[in-house]
């Protein structure tokens, strides 16, 4: 949760990649370590190229930001086994203040919860239930675990059994008379050093008879034991202790309410709160992926700050943004477009510089400030430079994309125009992947004047990839616009060696008849000298939506 996430925009392409690397190197070597680079979407080809080039591991991938469960959840787990002693259970409760206990099973799979509630109803039975005050419902090694107890003779002690507690703290007499009152095995009697009582109750072959104070037992007493099969405990509490402690004896496995709410630690916080509020249960287990409880959360952990935090670079809107944004914190932007919509609650960093790349801006960061500028860094800037401005031949180009790509040409030990060759080279989108893919590798929404619409783009050596599979592309085009409910969906394919491009459009007819470019086939038009689609196709499309407002 400390992480502070430096991300680009959806549909990554490589400027946005290389960008959030290096301002993220940028913000840990001035002063916030837990910046971390991530991503919104797939890599491709061309990134890939380049991360393998300069030996830098892709950033990592986080489809939504919004929080999760596992953001407030208590890691710390205080939980019991079934097996665990009620008293036992009532001690960890009491000194953490819980009300409820998870009980895990040997493989740490939640079984149920036990609650405070359920075990003082049988710990401290209404008058109309006074027997169940007489109960020990437990083994006598749970009894002796319980007690601290000394096993001086002990018959099957890991059975459980259901007996009646007596104490024999009358006269022999009484004593002698109660016995007959209930079956002498399923009796447990708790008496001091009352050696009468004790060999009574010895040679009426009573279950158990636990005695208290650590006081002395007879050797005839515990002989007539072994011969009768009566177990013998010698306890160190007092008597009336010592009755209450062998009642709390019973497991905890007794006390689980099996009707219990879970979540998974990646469930969506929102949903988690909605479910949460409609269950009369106030604590709840966390699972992980495999089933296994990794967490509890309470009620009162709703109300933990939750939202992460981003630094948004190459983009600042919204509809371009992670999922989830909306719901984390923004502490800065870094970005080259146009400002859009994004608005934050409170006063942020936000550089917007009219570059040609952000990782222009991210670059002159480092110089600026005299930050050293690790050599792979470098080339990954440097490419991402190339891309943005297709190696400074695109009308975004300016002045100081120059020199910064002249200073990482050095830094990076790298000859730019020999390494854009290959970088331009190094695959078609069209070839390497479906067309419903291709389409969205590099594409941006828009919202203008209350219409939503999608501009992407694809860089080509050359447009014959492109009509080879032109079918499948303006297909893939038109059911893009129709699955995210786009007033219409653009496509830029650039051939990025002669400069020009081609302009798909899935629209109506209204849209259509704005476009004054040559339509060279319906809904393809040729866009010489145009390669930009934020400084050249963009405001184009933006003036066409004026005209039909």
């Amino acid at each position: 949760m400390n992480e502070v996430l430096v991300i680009g925009h959806r549909n990554p392409d490589l400027d946005s990649i290389c960008s959030a690397i290096g301002y993220a190197e940028f913000k840990r070597r001035t002063g916030l370590p837990e910046a971390v680079a991530a991503r919104c979407g797939d890599t491709n080809e061309r990134i890939d190229f380049v991360l393998q080039r300069f030996g830098v591991p892709a950033p990592r991938f986080v489809a939504d930001v919004s929080p999760r469960v596992r953001d407030v959840m208590q890691r710390n787990v205080l939980s019991a086994l079934p097996d665990t002693p009620m008293a036992e259970a009532l001690d960890w409760m009491d000194h953490k203040n819980l009300r409820v206990l998870p009980v895990l099973d040997r493989q740490q799979r939640c079984l149920g919860l036990a609650n405070v509630f359920k075990m003082m109803q049988f710990h401290l039975p209404g008058p109309d239930r006074l027997f169940e005050s007489r109960r020990v419902l437990a083994s006598l090694q749970g009894v002796a675990r319980t007690l601290g107890a000394k096993l001086i003779h002990a018959e099957d002690p890991d059975q459980e059994e259901d007996l009646t507690l007596m104490i024999g703290g009358m006269s022999l007499e009484s004593f002698q008379q109660r016995l007959h009152e209930y079956p002498p095995r399923q009796m447990l009697v708790v008496v001091g050093d009352r050696h009468d009582v004790q060999q009574l109750a010895v040679e009426a072959g009573v279950r158990c008879v636990v005695v208290t104070g650590n006081l002395d037992i007879r050797e005839e007493t515990i002989a007539a034991a072994r011969r009768r099969q009566v177990s013998l405990l010698l306890s160190p509490h007092d008597s009336m202790t010592t009755a209450m402690l062998c009642r709390a004896s019973i497991t905890i496995s007794h006390m689980i309410d099996e009707d219990f709410l879970s979540f998974r630690d990646d469930e969506p916080l929102k949903s988690a709160q909605r479910a949460a509020q409609q269950s009369y249960l106030h604590a709840f287990p966390v699972l992980g992926e495999d089933g296994t409880t990794v967490g509890i959360l309470s009620k009162s952990d709703f109300l933990k700050e939750a939202r992460r935090r981003l630094i948004l670079v190459d983009h600042n809107e919204l509809s371009q943004a992670v999922h989830g944004a909306d719901e984390a914190e923004v502490i800065e932007i870094v970005d080259h477009h146009r400002i859009g919509t994004l608005m934050t609650s409170r006063p942020i960093y936000f550089l917007n510089d009219p570059v040609g790349s952000t990782s222009t801006i991210v670059a002159d960061g480092f110089f600026r400030h005299s930050v050293p500028m690790p050599k792979e860094v470098a080339g990954l800037l440097l490419s991402g430079v190339i891309a943005d401005t297709l190696n400074l031949s695109s009308p975004t180009t300016t002045g100081r994309d120059a020199d910064v790509l002249k200073r990482l040409e050095e830094l990076a030990g790298v000859n730019a125009t020999r390494f854009a060759e290959d970088l331009f080279r190094s695959g078609s989108i069209l070839v390497s992947r479906p067309a419903a893919q291709a389409i969205t590798s590099d594409c941006k929404e828009y919202t203008e004047h209350g219409k939503r619409f999608s501009v992407a783009q694809i860089e080509e050596i050359g447009f014959t990839q492109f009509w080879h599979s032109k079918t499948a592309v303006m297909e893939a085009l038109q059911a893009y616009r129709t699955q995210r409910g786009c007033f219409f969906a653009a496509l830029l394919v650039t051939d990025v060696t002669r400069r020009n491009s081609l302009l798909l459009l899935a629209a109506d007819k209204e849209m259509m008849d704005t476009i004054d470019y040559p339509e060279i086939e319906p809904g393809i038009f040729e866009l010489n000298d145009v390669v930009s689609r934020k400084k050249q196709l963009l405001p184009f499309l933006t003036h066409c939506l004026d005209q039909i407002r």
